[in-house]
């Protein structure tokens, strides 16, 4: 297929990652929502750093138990109905947020929220392994997960301004109703590539065009138990990948805006042009990421092991000066810095994502994605019970940026420990036979 025109075979494909990209991208809006309005609403319901801890472990919890069952359901159910099932439970999660009266409120619309949203990436990950070649799943992956980063660009625009003019209440039903919109879009248009009916046979074949996947097309798909794939080396370099580097992007997700509150006295109750540049850097490494090791693959003709492998050590080193943030009272050197450490994650992400589907068979996919998710997610839940002790003990000394120092070091050293672990467990990235 090398050198081929790929207008000559179909894109439908790229349709399906413009679904999964929207989805994303709400999914992050919907997600970010409470840390934007955390300045405002910890005044109304008087919150502290260790009472904010609670709700974003809350959140991390749920999302790590829900990665685990959505996993596996998709897996059973298929990409189309776990889709379905997944974005009605977090939209409507989203909109209860507005009827909280309470921190045990907010609590509990957190616990749901994290729930549905779980399901994103399972079923993101498995589409793009149903409907891309691997040659060009890095790249469709950094597409649809820079809906991370709109999300993110977007909301620091949307929700001060929904919050300030109409209340934050309203800030939570609006963003809540966008997934039922996406949803009809998703009704319509998705379906798996062997039952697609506007899908040509030239793409059907081009996206089946790696031989060592032909028998996932045919084959009968076994009952893959959770024991036998935490059996497999492969298994443990995505979950330890995972479980070493999701809870600092949590941490930009979550404590960014309290951070520059707290450090520049940024204003969070209109749009704010810091978190804007950072998150539109982390859409460009997103993709970027994606691109870089598709292009090793097909136009350096890499191995996938290799390509992947190298991609992700320069990512991990581009984020080790996070490590220096508090060595500058420069708001647009930190801005920099933060910035590239958020591209950097995000193109780290692109590529491990799309080593599960790398080393596995497709029926397999959205359960070792749920594992490793959780792994990821139980960091990301305990993570946030340090930070928000961290924080809250140096600012009853008077000193909350110390705090912040100690955990930009530990953001700065965390992919490097990440990468070292994949290579230990999985050095070349072998198919995986089950």
């Amino acid at each position: 297929m090398k050198g081929m025109d790929t207008t000559t075979i179909g894109r439908y494909r790229w349709r399906i990652c413009a679904l999964l990209f929207f989805a994303t991208t709400i999914n992050y809006i919907d997600r970010q929502v409470i840390g934007l309005l955390k300045p405002m609403l910890e005044k109304d319901f008087n919150w502290t750093e260790v009472d904010y801890g609670h709700i974003v472990t809350a959140f991390s919890a749920s999302y790590a138990i829900g990665l685990l069952l959505f996993g596996r359901l998709v897996d059973k159910i298929g990409t189309k109905m776990g889709y379905i099932l997944s974005i009605i439970v977090w939209s409507v999660a989203a909109m209860a947020h507005a009827l909280a009266k309470s921190t045990i409120g907010f609590g509990m619309a957190r616990v749901l929220l994290g729930l549905g949203e779980s399901g994103n990436f399972p079923v993101a990950i498995k589409s793009v392994a149903e409907w891309f070649p691997k040659k060009e799943r890095a790249l469709a992956t950094g597409i649809f997960n820079s809906g991370a980063n709109i999300g993110a660009v977007v909301a620091p625009i949307v929700v001060p301004w929904l919050a300030g003019t109409y209340g934050w209440q309203q800030a939570f039903i609006w963003t809540g109703v966008l997934g039922f919109i996406w949803l009809i879009f998703w009704i319509f248009m998705y379906e798996i590539p062997a039952r697609h009916k506007m899908l040509s046979s030239e793409e059907f074949d081009y996206i089946h065009s790696d031989h060592d996947e032909v028998k996932d097309i045919t084959d009968e798909k076994p009952r893959i138990g959770w024991m036998q794939l935490l059996g497999i080396r492969q298994t443990w370099a995505f979950v330890f990948g995972k479980l070493l580097t999701d809870p600092i992007w949590w941490f930009f997700l979550f404590w960014l805006p309290s951070y520059f509150s707290t450090t520049f006295h940024l204003d969070f109750t209109k749009p704010n042009i810091q978190l804007i540049i950072i998150y539109t850097a982390s859409t460009i490494g997103s993709i970027g990421g994606g691109y870089l090791s598709s292009w090793l693959i097909k136009s350096k003709q890499w191995p996938v092991f290799k390509a992947r492998k190298a991609s992700m050590l320069l990512f991990a080193v581009c984020i080790v000066p996070v490590i220096f943030v508090k060595q500058t009272g420069n708001i647009w050197v930190v801005v920099a810095i933060i910035g590239l450490a958020a591209a950097a994650h995000q193109a780290w992400s692109a590529n491990i994502f799309t080593t599960v589907s790398d080393m596995f068979p497709k029926y397999a996919v959205s359960s070792v994605v749920g594992i490793g998710g959780m792994a990821g997610s139980i960091g990301g839940s305990l993570f946030p019970l340090v930070v928000g002790w961290l924080l809250n003990h140096y600012k009853l000394l008077g000193n909350i940026g110390a705090g912040y120092n100690i955990l930009f070091i530990i953001c700065g050293c965390a992919y490097l420990i990440a990468w070292g672990m994949m290579h230990l467990f999985a050095p070349k990235m072998e198919r995986v036979s089950i």
